[in-house]
């Protein structure tokens, strides 16, 4: 089908009593949020990612070497997130952000690497946290990124031309961060990503793809950065993204597979821009994140038992965050930056902790 002929206004004709989600969410939401002061491992987390740049000897470390610059942007948001940003090596960091910098106004993910567009998001939003923004020429970059659209709407993520809704989340993040929205069709951007809508209501990498969680957050971010939410079918994408949540209470990225905590972001973060995150059973989550916790060496891992990793530590504690726990800074569903970040740039926050 294609989606651009989908109708969007069931969301609005939609009522409580046709959709039995709906009955369950008011139930959810007479549920007081779990504690987690005494059950999160702040230290110990703050211990774990404060420790990887020194544990440099390890397989891990070399194998991850492409994406580094996403891997200090996970590991700086998780210490912003726990108020402890404070914590971290600002000026180490900028200096090697600024290094990753090339001619053309692109990042990558580490020196002596090529510029994509997914690093260039990560180095501005490193650059955002740390109040560092005015550090780069923001034209420069601005023009790497309108260089990697087509046509279409879409938009490659470096010059060997791989198109993937990732990359149009990518581009409208960086120039909405950068104040440079002006410089691409967002009209254009927006009608290419209400393309690869599915019938189930959710969004795959290009027209026709499967439905994913991660897809469909940088599909609904995206959407929601051009204002054109009017694209998302939010009661079927809301029912969709609800049957993530297994009986252990995480969530998966499809139907059919594992729970694992990095869609506790992925789904979380779509909900919340729908404003639908008491569809879901918030205390079920929270226990299913904590229990992945690292007792030993800090850190939070897919699903409990297995090994920690930065990835997984930013997403549970970005979890926590969108589903209003105590003691974390707000992180904003839309940017992926504290609320207070957002605030300071003057651009428009779209977030429920309902």
């Amino acid at each position: 089908m294609d989606s651009s002929t989908q109708s969007t206004s069931s969301s609005s004709t939609k009522s409580s009593s046709s959709n039995p989600v709906e009955s369950k969410s008011a139930e959810n939401s007479k549920s007081a949020l779990l504690d987690v002061s005494s059950k999160f491992l702040k230290q110990k987390h703050e211990e774990f990612v404060l420790g990887l740049e020194k544990n440099k000897e390890t397989f891990e470390y070399y194998a991850s070497e492409h994406l580094r610059m996403s891997g200090v942007y996970w590991g700086c948001m998780a210490m912003a997130l726990m108020k402890s940003l404070d914590k971290m090596d600002k000026e180490k960091i900028v200096a090697w952000v600024l290094q990753c910098q090339h001619s053309n106004g692109g990042f990558s993910g580490n020196i002596n690497h090529d510029p994509h567009l997914l690093y260039t998001l990560s180095a501005v939003q490193i650059l955002c946290l740390f109040d560092s923004l005015h550090l780069i020429n923001p034209e420069k970059t601005a023009q790497y990124v309108c260089s990697l659209g087509r046509d279409d709407g879409s938009f490659i993520g470096d010059e060997w031309g791989e198109v993937d809704t990732r990359f149009s989340y990518c581009a409208l993040n960086t120039l909405a961060l950068l104040g440079k929205l002006d410089q691409i069709d967002v009209a254009k951007t927006a009608h290419f990503v209400s393309l690869c809508r599915n019938f189930d209501g959710g969004f795959g990498a290009v027209p026709g793809a499967e439905s994913h969680s991660g897809q469909i957050f940088c599909c609904v971010g995206a959407l929601a950065i051009a204002d054109a939410l009017h694209y998302v079918d939010s009661g079927v994408l809301g029912w969709w993204l609800c049957e993530r949540q297994l009986p252990c209470g995480g969530l998966n990225g499809r139907p059919e597979k594992k729970e694992d905590v990095c869609y506790s972001w992925w789904v979380l973060s779509s909900l919340s821009m729908l404003k639908k995150l008491s569809w879901i059973d918030k205390n079920k989550l929270i226990d299913f994140i904590l229990n992945c916790q690292d007792d030993k060496s800090g850190g939070i891992s897919d699903r409990p038992g297995n090994m920690a990793d930065v990835f997984h530590t930013y997403f549970g504690i970005a979890g926590l965050s969108l589903l209003g726990c105590n003691d974390f800074e707000i992180i904003d569903p839309v940017f992926a930056l504290p609320v207070s970040t957002v605030q300071k740039l003057k651009l428009p926050q779209r977030y429920s902790l309902d």
